[in-house]
């Protein structure tokens, strides 16, 4: 319910003098990052277990690059979310 009435605020700032599509942009900006950056460590995790099964004495090598590139993702959806943050504070009304 407190969605739909979120929705129904920002439809209203949107026709009212339109800077309310900012704020929804912002929104979908920070949920695909989020979205995204799930995804993409989910993704690292099973390859990187699926491998270390295939092949145990390479495990240290294999979790190193596990946990660089999902310190990577997560640098790119932190990013992302502080855009997302700048483009709400410049949306005024």
């Amino acid at each position: 319910m407190l969605l739909l009435n979120m929705i129904a605020l920002l439809q209203d700032a949107a026709t009212a003098n339109g800077k309310g599509l900012g704020l929804i942009a912002a929104g979908i900006a920070a949920g695909l990052a989020v979205l995204g950056a799930g995804l993409g460590i989910g993704r690292i995790g099973a390859s990187a277990t699926e491998s270390m099964a295939r092949q145990p004495e390479n495990t240290a090598r294999i979790q190193t690059g596990m946990i660089i590139a999902a310190a990577l993702i997560e640098g790119v959806a932190l990013f992302v979310a502080v855009i997302a943050f700048l483009i709400q504070g410049k949306v005024t009304f």
